[in-house]
């Protein structure tokens, strides 16, 4: 992989969950790795052990993404880098409410780590590897991205960015020897959406929920098969699920389908 991509890799979200997966499957494979994530103890404790168990080089970059210069800040920070892979895992949605129930400022910040961020490291980051013929992006998006759901307004549409964004990166770069991946995860075993279950009071129950691990490992075998990969999915290269559906019967779908997530009862009104 190193031959492949180049000797080092960038997580963004490393801390834990999926992020810290990826760390652990870019490691196994012979890469270093630069975790960026807030929590300065989590982010040391999760390279402390990628040290200790693959031997590579770990370098860690506390930023919050939700600010205007954290992408500038991370590219100067690894500039003496040769970054060849890069994978944008952050803005996990924690806390699914109706769209008035969140002040501005959270979806605004949202926004920011989940349209922004992206945006702006795939430009700051892809343009080295496309000057040098060789690299890889993953922007992890969700489910959320197929269509609009009831208290998922600014988290899917933001996943739908994503997704598109993705995709039309893979389209542009293609030939160049970047290999750009759209992950689109589904419901999954991490520390947000425990958290997620712990803020609303329900029992946190892994049945049904993907291993980040497993994700992370397929994930990485598959980065030259974008532009879309559905992680656990039976045919991972399909469209949306929805795409025989009319639009307004996804959207009630999504919308039931989230309901029934946060262990609620669809009423089923139109």
């Amino acid at each position: 992989m190193t031959s492949s991509y180049g000797p080092w890799g960038i997580v963004l979200g490393g801390s834990d969950g999926v992020g810290v997966a990826f760390a652990h499957g870019m490691a196994a494979r012979g890469i270093n790795v630069v975790l960026v994530a807030r929590r300065v103890p989590v982010l040391e404790q999760a390279a402390a052990l990628i040290r200790l168990k693959y031997g590579v080089e770990v370098r860690t970059v506390s930023l919050d993404l939700s600010t205007p210069d954290a992408l500038a800040e991370l590219e100067r920070r690894t500039a003496d880098l040769e970054i060849g892979l890069l994978v944008y895992n952050a803005g996990a949605d924690t806390s699914s409410v109706a769209f008035l129930d969140r002040d501005i400022d959270g979806h605004l910040d949202l926004v920011r780590r989940n349209c922004s961020g992206p945006l702006e490291a795939a430009h700051r980051f892809g343009a080295p590897m496309v000057a040098r013929g060789r690299g890889s992006v993953v922007l992890v998006t969700s489910g959320a991205a197929w269509a609009g759901g009831a208290t998922l307004a600014t988290y899917g549409a933001t996943k739908a960015f994503d997704l598109i964004l993705a995709e039309a990166l893979w389209a542009e770069w293609r030939d160049s020897g970047v290999d750009v991946l759209g992950l689109v995860l589904g419901r999954t075993d991490t520390p947000s959406h425990r958290r997620q279950a712990e803020a609303k009071g329900d029992a946190y129950d892994t049945a049904g929920l993907a291993d980040p691990y497993r994700v992370a490992e397929e994930a990485l075998d598959h980065l030259a098969d974008g532009p879309t990969w559905i992680s656990g999915s039976p045919d991972p290269t399909a469209g949306s699920p929805f795409a025989a559906m009319k639009r307004r019967d996804a959207v009630l779908a999504m919308s039931r389908g989230a309901a029934t997530a946060a262990g609620k009862k669809a009423d089923g009104r139109h």
